[in-house]
């Protein structure tokens, strides 16, 4: 037990802890006034939390090694899973993401997430920056860009976008050059014209959502607006947990998921807001001390 935890990082751990906890208070006090009632919702992201811990635990005890070496054969079944999605997947809200298994809805796009990532650490980790560097960075451009296809035809732009930044975030760590980056970046940029007419009207929407929030207030925008009235009515120590009226009169749609954020600001107030961005941005230090300190590249990658 003590070679267990010899070179264990509590400090990253407790983040992990804490962050999640906040999380199912937060999602308990986001859906006590909603029709199913709170227990269903903080039920399931406690039981998840737990198969979480259960999971953190398992690859701690065998390491990271034997998920590196089993890397291809984790994205070729995410492929398969993104593939089977098309033909007996479940739709929900307009797009088809899911496999229902029994009572348990799968969704392959965040295995591929991990998938990916192992795929592209493993294939650029175990070879030298500076043998054939343009053939390795067209590959994991490959590796990235086919689930990321298949996750955008389910249609999940969302997903599909979060796959670029992780992808060129491995690049840079991994010591591809400037050139290539910029190159393919500016190649992206120049493609937008074409793509944006491949975007589906509701996609286009949401975009311009992004851009301009009052956009369409009553419609595409009208969540974002409501968000922002929560965020903003909580002052500075918030009306109290379970307290909050955009909350508890359901003003802000999906409040108990996309935009939990807000419950966290108009129930928590201002200090509440910046204690969870301070948790996040302390993870993300902490990941960073892990890559400095890690001299395996794979790992590197990986981390």
């Amino acid at each position: 037990m003590k070679a267990f935890f010899k070179d264990f990082y509590w400090g990253l751990f407790l983040t992990v802890l804490l962050i999640s906890v906040v999380g199912i208070l937060f999602i308990h006090a986001a859906s006590t006034f909603m029709g199913d009632g709170a227990s269903v919702y903080a039920y399931k992201q406690g039981v998840w939390f737990c198969f979480g811990m259960c999971a953190f635990f398992l690859v701690v005890a065998i390491g990271y090694r034997p998920f590196l070496n089993l890397s291809y054969l984790l994205y070729l079944v995410s492929l398969l899973l993104l593939i089977l999605v098309f033909f007996i997947g479940t739709g929900k809200f307009g797009a088809q993401r899911w496999i229902q298994i029994g009572g348990f809805a799968l969704q392959p796009s965040e295995f591929a997430k991990l998938s990916v990532i192992l795929a592209v650490s493993h294939y650029l980790g175990s070879r030298k920056r500076n043998l054939l560097q343009k053939k390795r960075f067209v590959m994991s451009f490959i590796l990235t860009f086919i689930p990321l296809v298949l996750i955008v035809k389910q249609p999940d732009l969302g997903t599909s976008l979060i796959f670029l930044p992780i992808l060129y975030a491995m690049l840079y760590l991994w010591g591809a050059k400037l050139k290539y980056i910029l190159i393919s970046i500016g190649m992206g940029l120049s493609s937008l014209p074409v793509l944006w007419t491949m975007l589906k009207d509701y996609q286009k929407k949401r975009l311009l959502t992004f851009i301009n929030v009052n956009e369409d207030p009553l419609g595409s925008s009208y969540t974002a607006i409501q968000s922002k009235i929560a965020v903003g009515s909580g002052g500075l120590f918030g009306k109290g947990l379970y307290e909050g009226t955009q909350n508890r009169l359901n003003f802000v749609p999906e409040h108990h998921t996309d935009f939990i954020f807000c419950v966290v600001a108009e129930e928590g107030g201002f200090f509440a807001s910046c204690a969870v961005l301070f948790l996040f941005a302390l993870l993300i230090v902490l990941s960073l001390s892990v890559i400095r300190k890690t001299t395996d590249p794979e790992a590197r990658l990986l981390a």
